[in-house]
């Protein structure tokens, strides 16, 4: 049970807020705004519309759409219908949505004008007695759900229950095939109720909607915001290749709170887009989904001192996240990483060693979470399922997050990288991201990443870095190598670099490294590691 007035379901806390704002601006998109009523209205007619399409209970219903107020209506509509809904990437290739399609079997898709012609590739790849039921969210196509159709009484849906599926999100998976991540409505809930109380989110605040819909952190976005009466502001996608448009959106739309992948906030800071004093109206800038660079971080806290800084931690199997630290101060030493702190109510971080034991303070060990955010699993993969999520030697359920950490003296856990990211080379093992760390502090760099390449020579893992420029610098590999060769010891120093204009991100707007790994591979080798 949460604070929301007793919610136990998401859509409930849109429901609660409609009745306490009716009138507030409830979302607000690239030409359109819905109040609190507004939205709760379209919420209903699209939960009635998909009931009389014949939507069943727990059903899936496919989205694939820009952000934009419908599409937020579409998401809670089917819930509000007890389906569960599985957002699509618009921007995608059309082979990796036909996998997604075909493994979460919608029975229904809705599709805004923009993305139909990716809907239609998708379902040529389809068997034909596999092709869902299709509904337009603003044309007169198909079995048409546009605007003029949406009109009719509040839904009469049946119940589900709070530990069943809300939503399926779609990550990377190492086979090529993309993992359903099961998120259900209590697991949301849980992490909801404390970010709104530790982060004071109330009535009359304007929150940002930069990550994509299909995407984990547009979750706590969305919920975060309607269950306290605030504004969500969504951020058009094309502003992600824009540093200073980004920054103009934050200043313009006077936001008070700011939600993104760290390498947005890198972004921003390499291109001095940020002036002193910037964003008045801004209480809070968090960030979760990769390390943000510490140099990062004290650019933008001196730049911004009445603003709040928080690091939040946690993988979409564990719901949003599962750890927050608040950044009291500049930091001192901008080598030393952000912590990742303590865990949200409810949740729990564990650093364990092989046998699942708790590792001695100070120790590096394999980091585990549990608690309320665990998702049940993977969709339809009990075998992978049963690998991730394991009992300790008590019986609790454990997600285990391929992580390293250790937590200190006074209680607070430190990220210190991926498993798969401490490499031997040339007889050394070494965290690639203490290289990271080191190199972010070099003047200049607007982004970087180190990765280990298996080349086939005979010093094992080779370290490769990739990094562009910020504009108006000029900084030759050997100047960076040179700078970095006096922070870390020699055989940590990267053996290859590349100098690009942008570096690969993937759709959550992470740094593809994958693609590096294959940028520095040998032609025809296959690549491991970070």
């Amino acid at each position: 049970m949460t604070a929301f007035d007793g919610a136990t379901h998401l859509q409930d806390l849109l429901a609660s807020s409609a009745e306490r704002h009716a009138d507030r601006t409830a979302i607000v998109g690239a030409d359109e705004t819905m109040t609190y009523a507004e939205l709760d209205g379209a919420v209903n007619r699209i939960a009635h519309v998909l009931l009389a399409h014949g939507l069943r209970p727990g059903g899936r219903v496919g989205v694939l759409a820009e952000k934009a107020p419908w599409t937020i209506a579409a998401l809670i509509g089917t819930l509000r219908a007890a389906g569960a809904y599985v957002p699509i990437d618009p921007a995608g290739p059309a082979s990796r949505v036909a996998r997604i399609v075909a493994a979460a079997e919608p029975e229904i898709v809705l599709v805004d004008a923009g993305s139909r012609p990716l809907l239609d590739e998708v379902l040529a790849e389809l068997p034909p007695d596999a092709a869902p039921v299709i509904g337009a969210l603003d044309t007169q196509d198909g079995v048409a759900f546009t605007r003029a159709d949406l009109f009719g009484a509040s839904a009469d849906a049946p119940g589900v229950a709070p530990v069943d599926l809300a939503h399926l999100l779609f990550t990377s998976g190492s086979t090529g095939v993309p993992k359903g991540v099961m998120i259900t409505h209590d697991t949301v809930l849980a992490f909801v109720d404390w970010a709104v109380r530790h982060y004071g989110t109330k009535p009359g605040d304007r929150v940002s909607g930069h990550p994509p819909l299909h995407f984990d952190l547009s979750t706590f976005d969305i919920y975060g915001t309607l269950s306290a009466g605030a504004e969500l502001h969504l951020v058009p996608a094309s502003l992600g290749v824009d540093p200073r448009a980004t920054a103009g959106f934050i200043r313009d739309r006077a936001l008070t709170q700011w939600f993104s992948v760290p390498s947005v906030l890198t972004y921003l800071a390499r291109f001095e887009a940020v002036a002193q004093d910037d964003f008045p109206a801004l209480e809070r800038l968090l960030w979760c989904g990769e390390v943000l660079p510490t140099p990062v971080l004290a650019h933008w806290m001196r730049r911004l001192p009445h603003v709040r800084f928080s690091n939040l931690y946690g993988p979409t199997e564990a719901t949003i996240a599962s750890s927050f630290y608040d950044v009291p101060e500049v930091p001192a030493d901008e080598t030393v990483p952000v912590p990742i702190g303590r865990a949200c109510d409810g949740e729990e971080l564990r650093v364990l060693d092989e046998t699942m034991a708790p590792v001695p303070p100070g120790e590096i060990g394999d980091l585990w979470i549990g608690g309320a955010g665990l998702s049940p699993g993977y969709w339809r993969d009990p075998e992978k399922t049963a690998a991730a999520f394991r009992p300790d030697p008590s019986g609790e359920r454990l997600y285990r997050t391929g992580d390293l950490a250790r937590v200190d003296d006074r209680g607070v856990t430190h990220f210190l990288g991926r498993a798969d990211s401490q490499i031997k080379s040339r007889g050394y093992r070494i965290e690639l991201g203490e290289i990271e760390a080191a190199l972010a502090t070099v003047p200049g760099i607007r982004e970087l990443a180190v990765v280990g390449v298996d080349t086939g020579g005979f010093e094992g893992t080779t370290i490769c870095c990739a990094y562009s420029v910020a504009e108006g610098h000029v900084l030759p590999a050997t100047d960076v190598r040179r700078q970095v060769g006096e922070l870390v010891p020699k055989y940590m120093v990267p053996a290859r670099w590349a100098e690009m204009d942008d570096l690969p991100h993937n759709v959550n707007g992470k740094i593809d490294r994958p693609a590096l790994r294959e940028h520095f591979a040998p032609v025809g080798a296959a690549t491991g590691g970070r």
